[in-house]
């Protein structure tokens, strides 16, 4: 599986990176990350908006979705930039506040 953790997230090149939010609307509208919002259930139809050229990290509340996005974005269409950000925004929150001095 292509997890990438979030300290190492943060140390990508934001002009190489694609940011993919993949929750409900309400999630996506109570706190996001900078990045595109496509719906889980839209994903596989959208893959026009994936950037074949970046690196193209996925996202969800806990990881668990964005995670089996990954897979099948990977087996349907042999993506090989795509990443999934583990432990999801939950995390990134989490590692934000406890590192805000």
């Amino acid at each position: 599986m292509n997890n990438i953790s979030i300290e190492n997230f943060l140390k990508i090149e934001k002009s190489n990176l694609q940011v993919i939010d993949i929750r409900e609307k309400y999630e996506y509208e109570n706190g996001h990350l900078e990045s595109v919002h496509i719906p889980m259930d839209e994903i596989l139809n959208s893959i026009h908006r994936i950037d074949s050229d970046k690196k193209v990290v996925i996202y969800c509340q806990t990881g668990r979705r964005a995670a089996a996005t990954v897979y099948m974005l990977k087996k349907k269409y042999n993506f090989n930039n795509i990443f999934n950000l583990a432990g999801g925004y939950s995390d990134y929150i989490a590692f934000a506040l406890k590192n805000t001095v």
